[in-house]
């Protein structure tokens, strides 16, 4: 499994936090344990293989948040 951490800038309330998990989880079906928080300005979340960077970066952006960059280790 792979942890992704995506960095989210803008989020400001649970709403924002539910706004990015659902779009993370729309975007990659099988993506588990998907989490957002405003206060680490991040939503992680794991995979069996690792996401690419600019699709994560549309999918947080098409929701309106800022996307600061993509990390990720093994879980």
């Amino acid at each position: 499994m792979v942890k992704n951490i995506a960095g989210v800038d803008g989020m400001m309330c649970g709403m924002c936090e539910s706004h990015i998990s659902d779009a993370i989880r729309k975007a990659f079906p099988d993506a588990k344990k998907v989490k957002a928080s405003r206060r680490k300005k991040e939503a992680v979340f794991l995979t069996e293989e690792p996401v690419d960077e600019e699709t994560v970066r549309k999918v947080v952006e098409a929701t309106g948040y800022h996307f600061t960059g993509l990390t990720t280790e093994e879980a």
